[in-house]
């Protein structure tokens, strides 16, 4: 199987690592909540099209390793997970809502983000490559006119 992915006219391969922690870094996800969350970002990336490779819900942040397909940006990724994990657990959990200090904000702002790609040293051998072959190529049209 190819680690590429298709749509109608793209193939992709679009990996990233996102990690964004609750408001004031409470330690707060963990039994229920933590488990609340957790299926709150697996169906909600998988309502966006989006496939999980790993994710770790932590006592106080999350990493979540996935493959976003190109027509879907990032920050609306993570704005929809947030927003909506949020909603959920405050739904669930009305007494988290009780604290004055959530002041209907679950997550704290910002988020970081890295992209997961190929190998470097990878890439610079291809590029050589590229350069090698581009060149045996020129030469032989010198040649062949």
């Amino acid at each position: 199987m190819s680690r590429f992915r298709k749509l109608s006219q793209t193939i992709w391969h679009c990996q990233y690592h996102i990690v964004w922690v609750p408001k004031y870094r409470y330690r707060i996800l963990t039994g229920p909540v933590g488990t609340e969350v957790s299926n709150c970002i697996r169906v909600f990336s998988s309502q966006k099209g989006c496939e999980i490779v790993e994710l770790n819900v932590r006592l106080y942040h999350v990493h979540v390793l996935l493959m976003i397909p190109p027509k879907v940006s990032v920050s609306d990724y993570v704005g929809t997970i947030k927003g909506r994990s949020a909603i959920r657990v405050f739904n669930k959990f009305k007494n988290l809502k009780v604290k004055s200090y959530w002041g209907n904000k679950f997550w704290a702002r910002g988020d970081c983000v890295d992209t997961v790609g190929l190998d470097s040293e990878m890439i610079r051998k291809y590029v050589k490559y590229q350069e090698k072959k581009e060149r045996v190529a020129e030469q032989r049209d010198l040649f062949n006119n």
